[in-house]
């Protein structure tokens, strides 16, 4: 049977162009160690990676979210425990003030204390984070929690909570509300005034219910802030314990990733070597049969 020329030169070059192709992705793939360089590669496999790699990326973000609120409730625990410790100091003095053995001049020289105290706790409450943001305004972060109008204290922020996504249908509160404090605040005011102006010892009316409806009230307080501080440990607890979850599943989709993804360089090399000889021996066909002719058999 008789071949044209540009029959077999076409065949050759097909054949020359396949395994160059073919030998050149197994060096790429080699050099890389990666089994897929190209959708077409392996297309099955190439949707795997690429659902793994999205769900890689959601749970890098669901971390980096845990990681923020984190410091978020961490803040927000430190400034609720100083109020804590404030409010501990006002309840000694309070109870130093209603021992009936004080005098007029006694009751007068614990006001400054618990200015001092009365104006920290109205400090802690209306901290703002390095953004400028107030951290107990509820979801109205620009307005100072705690307002005074010149006479008395209110709360100007909303019971809103700032939630973030921290894992697939999953959110957390990452704000605390100042509500109260304000009636806290008012409360010590009267304390305040009362034993400024003063005149009898605390066993006399009405110094004595003002300062046992202080008191009152500092405790009750710091049971609410108290309160709040345990829901911000346990929250930070189970973000401890999503976060390495999360962490688990990321080590896992990570193993999956490299498992199909990984080249397998013994096969590889043994495909290599394959080509590279079937393209020699394209390359000698090629030499010998363009130098035949119809007298070469003649």
């Amino acid at each position: 049977m008789r071949i044209a020329t540009t029959q077999y030169q076409a065949t050759l070059a097909r054949s020359l162009e396949l395994n160059q192709t073919m030998a050149s992705r197994l060096t790429q793939q080699m050099a890389s160690g990666k089994a897929v360089m190209l959708p077409s590669d392996d297309p099955i496999t190439n949707v795997r990676i690429s659902r793994l790699t999205r769900e890689e990326a959601i749970i890098d973000q669901y971390r980096e979210n845990i990681g923020a609120v984190k410091i978020r409730l961490s803040k927000n625990e430190s400034y609720l425990s100083g109020m804590v410790g404030d409010l501990t100091q006002a309840h000694d003095l309070l109870v130093w003030a209603a021992d009936g053995s004080n005098t007029p001049d006694d009751l007068k020289s614990m006001v400054d204390s618990l200015v001092a105290i009365r104006d920290s706790v109205l400090y802690a409450a209306n901290t703002r984070d390095q953004e400028g943001k107030y951290l107990f305004s509820g979801t109205m972060t620009n307005t100072p929690p705690i307002a005074f109008d010149g006479t008395s204290y209110s709360y100007a922020g909303n019971p809103g909570e700032q939630k973030v996504v921290v894992g697939n249908g999953i959110t957390q509160t990452v704000n605390v509300n100042a509500d109260g404090v304000d009636a806290l605040l008012n409360q010590m005011n009267q304390a305040i005034d009362a034993l400024r102006n003063t005149t009898t010892d605390s066993s006399a009316e009405p110094l004595k219910s003002v300062i046992s409806a202080t008191m009152t009230m500092v405790q009750s307080t710091q049971d609410d802030l108290s309160g709040r501080i345990a829901k911000l440990g346990g929250a930070q607890n189970v973000l401890a314990t999503l976060d390495s979850n999360h962490a688990n599943v990321s080590l896992s989709n990570k193993a999956a990733m490299t498992e199909l993804g990984q080249l397998d360089y013994g096969v590889a090399a043994s495909e290599l070597s394959g080509y590279n000889m079937a393209l020699q021996a394209t390359y000698q066909s090629y030499s010998k049969i363009s130098n035949l002719s119809l007298f070469s058999v003649l």
